[in-house]
């Protein structure tokens, strides 16, 4: 058959419909999405250490066929598995303790790769940290001598090796597919590769120059792509239909600034002016406020919904949970009681009648400020007259779910609120179509939550304090990466210490949240904890984005190396909400000490996500696939500022001169577009 890029890869010889469904788990479904798919990392063979020159005390990177394996029980009922390898220079015992289902995987006669300390044991012996099987018995090692072997994401039943053949096979008829680049958007001065050869050298690099040189040749065509859709969309914005008008009567801001029972900080005042100027501008807002957990978002909202009813118009804000938003509705409930205005709470849980009768409301206008989910976006909603969107945790919510509720109005203003710190540079490639505020100072009187890292010997004296906490009337957390126990893994489940945890401290009422439970159990649980009647909180990352529970003054995080610097620090922010000194415990005997001393040393969310953004890129932060649906695969924003400048440049000047991309020389960047991106169709599937 005749390949194309949208070729389904079941067609692709070595793959075939069954094991075309496990390349689906990793988001492969065509012969394009192949080509995309990146090596996480690269082996080079050829500066391996010879097995004679591993020296006891360092870390060491072997290559050597197994001559021997087997699993050694040990007498703490342990089972280590062992292999001896061997190279040209002589032989090395490598042992995996407690891993003997890799007697399953590692066999006589396969070349292998090894990483990981030297040690003395009966002679040296490696402990690997990574393993990676080269070659089988009857496969020639001389193509994996002296050459960049990529490493690609696998999943189970698809192994990096089994997708790096099937790639080899087919690459060079892949390659004849590829577009040739359009002069005009490949900036000179960068001297980038041709995009057929970046191909080449991504997935068949002769060196690790030549793999990094195809890395910022497909990094720079990622951002452009992104950057792209980010000034389509501003294009598309400017055209939309004229926002809703508002006037500054400082009728009711002026008595909520009276009745708040705390003074603004400088960043709320700002923020608060940066959007009334865009709300009486007549343009549309397309506003994004980001700031810690508890720096003061909702206050900065609630002014502006204020605003809004003044000049007779509706505010709504749609938060992401039902019982996030019984929250904020409390919160306007409290600071709204002296100016007379009560709240309209709707959701998805309510009765029928219910429904009915706040719809009723809401369409004939008696209704002006609405707080609510999903629901809000449903058919059967129909709005007065909408001049404010505010979405709370927008990264959480879709783009159809923001414009579905959006296009319930006549052009409303739109505020986006996101407790997830971001920095600058990420900000404006992924965001580049929304005006930023940032709320970075915390208000009068929050204290920084004392964070420690502790090894899990403390936990005896971790769980009395815990005990003390509760006794003096105060709630827990106490988070875990994984739900149950796993043969592969040997994380401490939520659900085994749960259970440990209620032997531990009898006394004490222990819940449990996680994410296989079903909505309404899991806010059963959280509401009971809101409430006080659970004691400690056992979760998982569920409570990431959750309730705020004044009462809890502790947050244990087990297997902390598990999680990103982000999101430890979107956990440690569900304490520190309230008067009392609060405190996060990082329980961990893993590698990753350094980071997390790191991360203890700052309650900043804008520092932290900066040591993210270092750490893990673009890719895994929140809001990065917010402009287009798509995760950046090769883009690295803490050394790729040059490519995001020229990026923004080309592409503006692209938007400018041909905004539907329907030139000669542009017409295969929009069908790109329009194939990875979410919105590209939306954007320029209409010309």
């Amino acid at each position: 058959m005749n390949l194309r890029l949208d070729t389904p890869v079941q067609y692709l010889k070595g793959v075939g419909p069954k094991r075309a469904e496990t390349f689906n788990r990793l988001g492969i479904q065509t012969v394009e999405d192949l080509l995309y798919h990146s090596p996480h990392r690269y082996l080079d063979a050829s500066s391996v250490t010879p097995i004679a020159k591993a020296v006891v005390g360092e870390d060491a990177t072997l290559v050597g066929r197994v001559v021997s394996q087997g699993v050694l029980p040990t007498r703490k009922r342990l089972k280590v598995f062992r292999a001896v390898i061997k190279d040209g220079s002589g032989l090395i015992e490598c042992a995996w303790p407690g891993q003997a289902f890799l007697n399953r995987t590692i066999r006589v006669g396969q070349l292998i790769l090894v990483s990981g300390p030297v040690k003395y044991y009966h002679g040296r012996q490696m402990n690997p940290r990574e393993q990676v099987v080269l070659a089988e018995s009857d496969e020639n090692d001389e193509d994996v001598k002296g050459v960049v072997l990529p490493v690609y994401p696998a999943t189970e039943g698809l192994s990096h090796r089994q997708i790096r053949g099937i790639i080899r096979v087919h690459l060079d008829e892949m390659l004849r597919l590829i577009d040739k680049d359009s002069e005009s958007v490949m900036p000179k001065a960068l001297k980038l590769l041709p995009r057929r050869e970046a191909f080449r050298s991504l997935h068949r690099p002769m060196s690790m120059d030549e793999a990094e040189a195809a890395r910022v040749r497909l990094a720079y065509e990622e951002l452009l792509d992104m950057q792209l859709v980010v000034a389509k969309a501003r294009l598309v914005a400017k055209k939309s239909p004229k926002g809703v008008k508002h006037e500054l009567k400082k009728e009711l801001t002026t008595q909520l600034k009276s009745a708040l029972p705390f003074e603004l900080t400088q960043g709320q005042r700002r923020a608060i002016k940066e959007i009334v100027g865009d709300m009486v501008s007549g343009e549309r807002m397309n506003r994004l406020l980001m700031g810690d957990v508890g720096s003061g978002k909702t206050v900065v909202a609630l002014f502006a919904m204020l605003l809004a009813v003044e000049n007779d118009s509706q505010a709504v804000f749609m938060a992401p949970t039902e019982l996030l938003a019984e929250q904020h509705a409390r919160t306007f409930n409290e600071l709204l009681a002296p100016l007379g205005i009560m709240p309209e709470l709707l959701l998805g849980r309510a009765s029928a009648k219910e429904k009915s009768e706040i719809r009723s409301r809401i369409q004939s206008g008696a209704s002006r400020v609405i707080v609510g989910t999903h629901a809000l976006v449903q058919e059967a909603t129909e709005f007065y007259r909408l001049g404010l969107v505010v979405i709370d945790e927008q990264h959480r919510f879709g783009v159809e779910h923001r414009a579905s509720l959006v296009e319930k109005g006549d052009g409303p203003d739109v505020l986006l609120l996101s407790a997830t710190p971001i920095p600058r540079t990420l900000a404006l490639t992924a965001y580049g179509d929304l005006d930023i505020s940032a709320l970075k100072e915390k208000p009068a009187g929050r204290r920084d939550v004392r964070t420690t890292v502790r090894s899990t010997k403390s936990r005896g004296k971790i769980y009395s304090f815990l005990e003390d906490q509760c006794a003096a009337g105060r709630q827990a957390y106490v988070v875990y990466p994984i739900i149950e126990e796993s043969e592969k893994v040997d994380f401490r489940a939520a659900t085994t210490m749960a259970d440990r945890l209620r032997e531990a401290l009898p006394q004490l009422s222990v819940g449990l949240v996680h994410g296989r439970l079903k909505t309404e159990e899991r806010d059963e649980v959280m509401r009971k904890f809101r409430d006080g009647s659970v004691n400690i909180l056992v979760a998982t990352t569920v409570i990431e984005v959750g309730i705020d529970v004044a009462n809890a003054t502790v947050m244990v995080i087990e297997h902390p190396e598990r999680f990103g610097l982000a999101q430890l620090h979107q956990l440690r922010g569900r304490v520190g909400r309230g008067a009392e000194e609060s405190y996060c415990i990082l329980l961990s005997d893993g590698q990753a000490k350094a980071r997390l001393q790191e991360f203890a040393k700052t309650n900043d969310g804008f520092r932290i996500a900066e040591l993210d953004l270092q750490e893990r890129g673009m890719g895994q932060l929140a809001g990065a696939r917010q402009s287009g649906g798509v995760e950046l695969k090769f883009a690295d924003l803490g050394r790729d500022i040059e490519l995001i400048s020229y990026a923004r440049k080309v592409a503006s000047d692209m938007i400018e001169s041909d905004p539907g991309l329907q030139s000669q020389g542009h017409m295969s960047i929009r069908k790109r577009i329009e194939r990875r991106y979410d919105r590209g169709i939306t954007l320029f599937g209409i010309g």
